[in-house]
């Protein structure tokens, strides 16, 4: 996503190429726990993620981690609840999202980090399962 404000909540709730989700976070102190379900939200998917142009062939290989770089997304997300509501909450890296395409398919998307912009890199994983 370029270097632009990012969209307010208001605004990703109410765009049509947004998404529905659910937001999944890892147990907090068992690493093979249930992962807690965190809320709906929305989605954009704003493309591809374009590594920094500073980076060197060894900095993309340790970022991408032997991933192929068209699994790696770049996205903005709104909590269906407001602030003032108890189910509010923010997406945070290493949570999961469940996401519904537009054909109704559900995606899983791992979050790996929050940019200083506030829009999301998500890698989405594969079903292995074909």
């Amino acid at each position: 996503m370029p270097a632009t404000q990012t969209p307010s909540r208001d605004s990703i709730l109410a765009n049509p190429d947004a998404l529905s989700c659910t937001i999944y976070r890892a147990h907090e102190t068992d690493p093979d726990g249930e992962e807690r379900d965190m809320g709906d939200a929305r989605v954009i998917i704003t493309g591809q993620f374009e590594p920094p142009q500073e980076w060197d062939a060894k900095a993309r290989a340790d970022y991408f981690d032997g991933m192929p770089e068209d699994a790696f997304f770049t996205a903005v997300f709104a909590s269906e609840h407001g602030s003032d509501s108890k189910g509010f909450f923010t997406v945070e890296a290493d949570d999961y999202a469940a996401v519904t395409e537009q054909d109704g398919t559900i995606s899983m998307f791992y979050v790996c980090e929050r940019l200083e912009d506030d829009s999301y890199v998500l890698l989405r994983e594969e079903d292995d399962e074909v």
